[in-house]
């Protein structure tokens, strides 16, 4: 039975879910084997595992968050609310804050929060919008719900109301409050890659000897005489001694099972299945899978691909929830994606080049672009110096009222 079949299974029986990890419990059922057990913090062991989070978490939390409103049909940028500078007081920011909730967001599709302050504000429902938001970590919270709709939250054993809390999901399905855990769907990928790390570390630990057989040639050992021979045998090769014996002794290593020793093809091959269930291309986390040959023009072109294949949608829902939760009336939250986007400096210079002279953008904003102040009148008369005379267009002819030109 699929993860998913079992959490609609536990809904049924029980409307409550202990925590987040209950995904991945329920993702090990009826499985054996392996010697990692892949929890949301086990799985940052796991090298592509923190590539993919750290990325995303990076990125969106360097965008820029503005606020607008319509006026007139233009878009008006207008003050953020303090919740959207300091969410979490004056000790964490909002670069912190979006780090670590795009952080939870993607390893285990939800993050949390207790609304701890209200603003003067009054939101849809009746409330004061959030002010401060103090977010906790998601081994602490326990969700009770009918279906699709949130009862009660329990953090660290307190029970709070759904409007006390502020709870973000993605990866969703109809019917289930609580969206997916990548972590736990991605649990056997991470796991074999764990237990590969697990058995190099295991084998090199050993000092890079095999564990093999010592036979006797010449009589049969008796218990007592094959553990004297096996303890004298590991004194002599635990710290790289010579083991001197007579012929009447014979070692033959024992050669590692050749899944086992290819540890590192594994690995590869694990690091770019995460990298998809985590909506990383592998090539951003060196992950590229061997004999891939996708090349880009430019680097703006590899971002744009990555924002809109993969990050974009994760930025849109968040603005949505913003925008909802967060401000009143029309406003609306945007998060500036521009600085993924930045071109190198001669195909920017070329981009604004085309649209000054194609007349959709002036001079005096391009330079406000590029966080330049406008052309003063010195630095106009030095352009004519070198460059000749700015041309003035010619005013067009009066017409006289009886058709002559003037």
């Amino acid at each position: 039975m699929g993860t998913w079949s079992k959490v609609r299974r536990v809904f049924k029986r029980d409307a409550s879910i202990t925590s987040a990890e209950d995904l991945l419990a329920l993702s090990r059922e009826g499985r054996t084997g392996g010697k990692v057990h892949v929890t949301n913090d086990s799985a940052l062991r796991q090298s592509a595992v923190w590539a993919c989070l750290r990325l995303r978490a990076d990125l969106v939390s360097s965008f820029p968050i503005d606020v607008y409103r319509r006026v007139q049909g233009l878009q008006v940028e207008v003050p953020k609310p303090p919740v959207l500078v300091t969410p979490g007081g004056s000790e964490v920011g909002i670069k912190e804050w979006m780090y670590s909730t795009e952080f939870d967001l993607d390893r285990a599709g939800n993050c949390f929060g207790i609304i701890t302050e209200r603003s003067g504000v009054i939101g849809p429902d009746g409330r004061g919008l959030p002010g401060r938001i103090d977010l906790v970590e998601l081994g602490t919270v326990t969700v009770r719900a009918n279906g699709s709709q949130i009862k009660k939250f329990v953090i660290g054993g307190t029970e709070y109301e759904p409007w006390d809390v502020w709870h973000e999901k993605q990866y969703t399905v109809a019917g289930f409050p609580l969206g997916l855990s990548p972590v736990a769907y991605a649990a056997w990928s991470i796991e074999e890659s764990l237990n590969a790390q697990q058995f190099a570390r295991d084998w090199f630990a050993a000092g890079i000897v095999p564990s093999g057989t010592l036979r006797n040639t010449a009589k049969t050992v008796d218990k007592k005489n094959a553990r004297e021979a096996k303890e004298a045998f590991r004194a002599a090769v635990s710290n790289g001694d010579v083991f001197v014996h007579g012929m009447d002794w014979e070692y033959k290593p024992v050669q590692a099972v050749a899944q086992q020793a290819q540890f590192l093809e594994a690995q590869q091959y694990s690091n770019g299945d995460i990298a998809r269930f985590f909506g990383c291309p592998g090539d951003l986390i060196d992950a590229a899978v061997s004999g891939s040959s996708v090349t880009y023009a430019n680097i703006s072109q590899r971002n744009l691909q990555f924002l809109i294949m993969n990050l974009g949608p994760a930025v849109g829902r968040r603005e949505d929830a913003f925008s909802r939760r967060l401000v009143s009336g029309p406003r609306y939250v945007k998060l500036n994606t521009d600085a993924l986007l930045r071109m190198d400096p001669a195909a920017r210079a070329q981009t604004l080049k085309t649209q000054i002279d194609s007349r959709t953008l002036a001079p005096s904003e391009a330079r406000a672009l590029e966080d330049r102040p406008p052309f003063t009148e010195d630095q106009l008369a030095e352009f004519d110096r070198l460059f000749g005379s700015r041309s003035v267009p010619t005013p067009p002819p009066s017409i006289t009222p009886t058709g002559a030109t003037s």
